[in-house]
């Protein structure tokens, strides 16, 4: 496998190639994402094969909703992340690693040794279709999931990322053959969110969501809608505009914020404005949108573009498939809609 760093000549310092942040990391030092280490001029992933959460999920919770519905998927992250979102739900994974001088050793006491093999022996004996690179940034152990990726293509095991949208084009382009579906989190269409509350920036993401969407990966996108930072009806009509002129059928997930981490001061997501962010998907010509953490299960329903009907009927985790859409088609009025059905 290609190497995802580069000595800097004139120096001992790499260069990290995984994500967007090309970070220039000194002897003994890590990158932005804390588990990404230069000992002796070479990177050493420190969470390699050491995932820190493990599940199998529900295909809908990543979101995806026009991948496999009604499918289990294995899902696995590590700690670390290249983000520092100030509302991050799993921030107790995602940012333990920064600063801590105890990581190496805590990893290696406190984790099960879970290599690709493993993990796609696991999906093959218990016949789970796809594999989830989930719960911290992808991107941070891109190596373990490389590996583990050209082994489940090799059994026909589906990938999915979910993911901030920030790696690099070197990353891009080597897992861009095996990845099958990403859903991708647009934070905001304002550079200043990017910067101040998640540590990065807004030009990446939005390059990225297209060259995924050019290789013909299969994209969602999915906004956490935060009172008073990206919440204005404005802001809802850029990202509308946005999906809408790379494909009107991407589906966008709005989901509604509920206080966590830094930002437990917030207020959560009213209805009204989750209600009036899915109108204005509509409006900007989306064909799905979909509303997230809430009780009223028809913003989570999909519906042909088309004639309207009823084709995927959802109430938290229990999904419906109407007449076996499966083949991907309305049976009623036979448009194709897209997704990866089966």
């Amino acid at each position: 496998m290609r190497k995802l760093y580069k000595k800097l000549e004139g120096s001992d310092n790499i260069q990290c190639l995984a994500c967007n942040h090309y970070c220039q990391i000194k002897p003994n030092q890590v990158g932005i994402c804390s588990v990404r280490k230069n000992i002796d001029g070479e990177l050493k992933l420190l969470v390699e094969n050491r995932p820190v959460a493990i599940n199998i999920d529900p295909i809908e919770k990543k979101p995806l909703f026009h991948f496999l519905p009604g499918t289990e998927i294995f899902s696995f992250g590590t700690f670390g992340c290249n983000f520092r979102c100030l509302f991050c739900q799993n921030w107790d994974i995602s940012q333990f690693p920064k600063g801590n001088k105890t990581f190496e050793e805590f990893v290696a006491q406190s984790t099960e040794n879970w290599p690709p093999e493993k993990i796609v022996d696991y999906c093959t004996e218990n016949k789970i279709p796809a594999i989830a690179y989930t719960y911290n940034e992808p991107a941070v152990f891109i190596e373990y999931c490389y590996e583990t990726m050209v082994l489940a293509h090799q059994r026909k095991i589906k990938n999915v990322f979910v993911s901030n949208g920030y790696e690099s084009r070197e990353t891009i382009e080597l897992i861009a053959p095996y990845l099958d579906a990403i859903n991708i989190d647009l934070k905001s269409m304002q550079e200043k969110f990017y910067q101040k509350i998640c540590g990065a920036h807004l030009e990446p993401v939005l390059k990225n969501i297209q060259n995924f969407y050019e290789k013909g990966v299969w994209v969602e996108l999915t906004t956490l809608i935060i009172p008073n930072e990206n919440d204005s009806e404005e802001e809802f009509q850029q990202i509308a505009k946005f999906i809408a002129e790379i494909d009107q059928n991407i589906p966008w997930h709005i989901s509604r914020f509920f206080p966590s981490y830094q930002m437990e001061n917030y207020p959560m997501t009213p209805m009204n404005t989750l209600k009036k962010a899915y109108e204005i998907g509509k409006e900007n010509g989306l064909h799905f949108v979909y509303a997230g953490n809430i009780i009223e299960e028809s913003l989570e329903n999909t519906y042909c573009p088309k004639c309207k009907a009823l084709l995927i009927e959802r109430q938290g985790y229990n999904i419906k498939i109407k007449d076996d859409f499966r083949n991907g088609r309305c049976l009623n009025c036979k448009t194709a809609i897209k997704g990866v059905w089966k």
